[in-house]
């Protein structure tokens, strides 16, 4: 007579199925073995009422017996869930037939379980024992037996340097061996030498036989890290690989970048203090209004040196607040006006006849200079600059300062200022062209400004 009844059995199985109560709770409440009980509701779950049943001894076929270990095998479940679906009352038999497929095949998993009488075991065993132990006496079976054994001994060790794991003392590196000499050794002897359980062989043949599903979006991410030199962070790989179609989240980006060891470039600022007040200042029109809704409606300005081997380049550029786009530039190795005033030049050749700009500065000598209000007044441009020592009213400007002189000059090394220069001007085209920004939808400056113009 079984210990539970069936409508005991249905009724904690339903009463847990019910959802209002968790697994624990339902077995102290009614006096049941939690393990007992979660092999209850597998059996329900797969063959309702009837896999609740008392279930008479049942011997099953070989037929059966493959099938239950290539469902256990395809569909990665477990010896509970393969019970619960065949309906194997003491599903740990599973288990047993999967160890007598891997060491004898279809052959020894016809056998059934084995049945020894300890007393005829042992008297057998007293009736077989060989008089002599030398090899005269052995079988030809029994040398060829040790001859493996060793083979495998010697060949385990071997295997181990060629894929690099020394004496594989960690456990996923046994795991490794193994699965490389199983084709050639018996499982049993191979867990034996190396010391491994066979349940920890499963797990780790498992681990080592998983597809990273993240190694085609690593390789997308190193791309992109290195086309564009190590300046993108991982929100900007994130949007340029969302504009090929893949829909990722950026925190994935972040994660496999650090697995990857990819790290933009870190941004190093240098403080300019504020040089005094000479000549005619500007009212502060721009007032950290940095938004622009059309092309050359705000512009910002600046000046910043940069040093080779004790030579300075100074870099004046002007820049569109619409887009972030680098309008004009020039360089210059002395920060004279003649060098704004061929910056002037190139940024008014961009203007139409309706475009009237705010050119927003600081207070820099160079534009409180009469010429520089002049051109600005021929041209009908208003004036605008920043407060007394407030480097913030320009941040826009500061801004790219800041990564240009991150993502190029301070991570690189130079032999003069010519090539210096001539990196300067390569990075601003691809500042322009190439390098996306975040705030303009993934774009470059120069591909928004052309698909935000009218046709």
């Amino acid at each position: 007579m079984e210990k539970y009844t069936l409508k005991k059995k249905l009724a904690v199985v339903q009463k847990y199925c019910s959802g209002e109560f968790g697994l624990k709770a339902v077995a102290k409440e009614h006096d049941v073995n939690v393990s007992s009980l979660r092999k209850w509701i597998a059996a329900y779950q797969a063959n309702g009422i009837k896999g609740l049943k008392e279930k008479r001894r049942q011997f099953y076929s070989v037929d059966f017996k493959l099938e239950v270990l290539r469902r256990v095998e395809d569909d990665g479940l477990s010896f509970r869930q393969a019970g619960a679906l065949f309906d194997i009352r003491k599903f740990d038999i599973i288990g047993h037939w999967k160890r007598q497929h891997e060491e004898g095949g279809v052959e020894l998993l016809s056998q059934g379980p084995l049945r020894r009488n300890r007393t005829m075991t042992k008297q057998s065993n007293q009736k077989t024992k060989p008089v002599s132990d030398g090899d005269d006496e052995r079988s030809r079976q029994e040398l060829l037996d040790e001859l493996n054994v060793l083979r495998m001994e010697n060949a385990y060790p071997k295997k181990a340097r060629s894929l690099g794991s020394g004496d594989a003392g960690d456990i996923a590196q046994k795991a490794q061996v193994v699965l490389e000499l199983r084709q050639t050794y018996p499982l049993a002897s191979l867990l034996k030498v190396a010391g491994l359980a066979r349940s920890t062989f499963y797990y780790q043949q498992k681990v080592l036989q998983q597809a990273d599903k993240y190694a085609d979006l690593k390789r997308r991410i190193r791309t992109v890290f290195d086309k564009n030199k190590g300046r993108y962070g991982y929100r900007r790989v994130t949007a340029v690989v969302r504009q090929e179609g893949n829909q990722i989240n950026h925190k994935t980006v972040q994660r496999l970048m650090g697995e990857l060891h990819l790290k933009s470039c870190v941004r190093i600022k240098k403080y300019r203090a504020y040089k005094g007040q000479l000549g005619h200042v500007a009212d502060n029109v721009l007032a950290r209004n940095f938004d622009a809704v059309r092309p050359n409606e705000k512009w910002v300005t600046d000046v910043t040196e940069f040093k080779v081997s004790g030579q300075k380049l100074y870099l004046s550029p002007v820049m569109d607040l619409y887009n972030g786009e680098i309008v004009a530039y020039e360089m210059a190795r002395r920060p004279l006006f003649n060098m704004v005033e061929s910056m002037l030049r190139k940024a008014f050749g961009r203007l139409k006849s309706t475009d009237k700009p705010i050119l927003h500065s600081d207070q820099g000598w160079q534009y409180k200079m009469p010429n520089y209000r002049r051109y600005l007044m021929e041209q009908e441009i208003t004036p605008s600059m920043s407060r007394k020592g407030n480097c913030y009213d320009n941040a826009a400007m500061e801004s790219f300062f800041g990564t240009l002189k991150a993502e190029y000059y301070h991570i690189n090394e130079f032999r003069d200022l010519d090539e210096l220069q001539a990196g300067i001007k390569e990075y601003i085209r691809y500042y322009n062209h190439d390098r996306i920004k975040l705030k303009l939808g993934g774009l470059s400056p120069v591909d928004f400004r052309v698909q935000s113009s009218p046709a």
